[in-house]
C-alpha cells in the first residue's frame, strides 16, 4: 500500500487442453507493485526456460536493495527508477537467452513479456511481443499495449479485420521477443491511476480465445480472484488451444472522498 492506494491482485496459469507443456510464466507481487506475464515462444527450444528466466529476473527487483544495486538512489521507488531497473533486467535476460541459444546451437530461445509497475499514484508498463495489458475503467475495457506481430501489422495497414486477425494462420508470428535479437526493443507507457481501476495482464492463450466484451464482463465485479478464474475458464471452454495466463489487478484509493466497497470503475445505469 502506497500513498493511500491499496493494490490487490490474483493470477492463474494453465497448460490448456492441447499443449503438453506450459511455457507461460507470471509474476504477481502486489506488495511490491510489480506484475508480469511471459509467454515462451512455441515451436522453439526451451520456451519455458525463457519465460521463467524473465519472471525470476523481474521478481528479483522486488527484493530489498535491488534498485540500489542497479544504480538507483538508496531510497528510490519512483516509477522511473523501477522502469529503468526492469529494462536493465530484461536486457540482461535477453543477452543470457542469446548466449544459451548459441551454446545449444539453436536459432532462438525467446519469450514475450508484458510488465506492469506501480509507484505512488502512477503505473507504467513495458512489453515486447503479443502478451497484453488492458485497463478496465468506467465500465470500458481498453488495450494499453499493441501486439508486436505480423498479424497486428497487417491489421494496422487495413488489410485484416479484427475477426480475421483472430483466425489468421500467421496469428502466432511475433516480431519482437526477449531473446529474439541482440538488442531488445521494448515499448512502454504510463498513466495516473484512479480509484477502482482494474488491469488485466494476459498471454495470447486468453486474448485469442476470449472476446474483449467477455473479458469486460468478467472484470466488472471487481473481485480479482473470481475474475481471474472466470477468464481462464472461459479460454478453456473455448478450446484451450494454447497455454493460458491471466493476472487481474485492482487499485483502491482509500483517501478518495467517494470511495465505497462497490467497484467505482463500474458506471451505474
Amino acid at each position: 500500500m502506497t500513498a493511500g492506494l491499496m493494490w490487490t491482485s490474483a493470477s492463474r496459469t494453465d497448460v490448456g487442453r492441447v499443449r503438453a507443456l506450459n511455457e507461460d510464466a507470471c509474476l504477481d507481487l502486489p506488495a511490491q507493485g510489480l506484475w508480469a506475464v511471459a509467454d515462451g515462444m512455441g515451436g522453439h527450444t526451451a520456451g519455458d526456460l525463457a519465460s521463467q528466466t524473465i519472471v525470476r529476473a523481474l521478481g528479483a527487483l522486488g527484493a530489498p536493495g535491488a534498485l540500489s544495486a542497479l544504480g538507483a538512489p538508496a531510497a528510490s521507488n519512483s516509477l522511473a527508477a523501477i522502469k529503468s531497473a526492469a529494462c536493465s533486467a530484461l536486457q540482461t535476460v535477453n543477452q543470457q537467452l542469446r548466449e544459451e541459444a548459441a551454446r545449444r546451437r539453436v536459432r532462438v530461445i525467446g519469450s514475450t513479456v508484458a510488465v506492469l509497475m506501480a509507484s505512488g499514484r502512477e503505473c507504467g508498463w513495458l512489453w515486447a511481443g503479443d502478451s497484453r495489458l488492458y485497463l478496465y475503467r468506467d465500465a470500458r475495457l481498453e488495450p494499453l499495449t499493441t501486439d508486436h506481430s505480423h498479424v497486428a501489422e497487417l491489421q494496422a495497414q487495413g488489410h485484416l479485420s479484427a475477426e480475421a486477425a483472430r483466425h489468421h494462420p500467421s496469428q502466432h508470428l511475433i516480431t519482437r521477443a526477449v531473446g529474439a535479437a541482440n538488442w531488445l526493443d521494448l515499448d512502454e507507457g504510463h498513466l495516473a491511476v484512479r480509484d477502482g481501476d482494474c488491469f488485466l495482464l494476459c498471454s495470447d492463450g486468453l486474448s485469442n480465445e476470449v472476446q474483449a466484451a467477455e473479458m469486460a464482463r468478467a472484470l466488472e465485479g471487481g473481485d480479482c480472484q473470481l475474475a481471474t478464474d472466470t477468464l481462464v475458464d472461459m479460454a478453456l471452454q473455448a478450446g484451450g488451444r494454447d497455454n493460458i495466463t491471466a493476472i487481474v489487478i485492482r487499485v483502491e484509493d482509500l483517501d478518495a472522498a467517494d470511495h465505497t466497497l462497490v467497484n467505482p470503475a463500474v458506471v451505474s445505469p
